[in-house]
């Protein structure tokens, strides 16, 4: 799996103190949209992976992260750079307009 999983210990030093942009998949076991989206991320990892990382947080097991930035829906897709959101994407798009949705960081 190209994906990493990260959880509240561990999100500032997987995400927060990156060298690259880093898209985290907020999401859940129970979520169904979720689900749907999961494969594409982890193409998206892998045909990406010089340009950005992907990690993935369960909302439901790690609830300081998922209340520090406001996630109230699943999946919520948020990009960091330095620490930063600078992008977030809410709910399961298919694999193109996910791509287009995050360009800016994948060139």
């Amino acid at each position: 799996m190209a994906t990493k999983q990260t959880d509240d210990a561990n999100f500032s030093a997987d995400v927060l103190e990156s060298d690259r942009p880093v898209l985290v998949d907020f999401w859940a076991p129970w979520c169904g949209p979720c689900k749907m989206v999961a494969p594409v991320l982890e193409e998206l990892s892998e045909e990406y992976s010089e340009k950005i990382s992907v990690v993935k947080l369960n909302t439901d097991e790690n609830p300081q992260v998922t209340q520090k930035y406001g996630i109230t829906g699943i999946p919520t897709m948020n990009v960091y750079v330095g620490g930063e959101v600078v992008k977030t994407v809410v709910g399961a798009l298919p694999k193109q307009k996910l791509v287009r949705e995050l360009e800016p960081f994948l060139g």
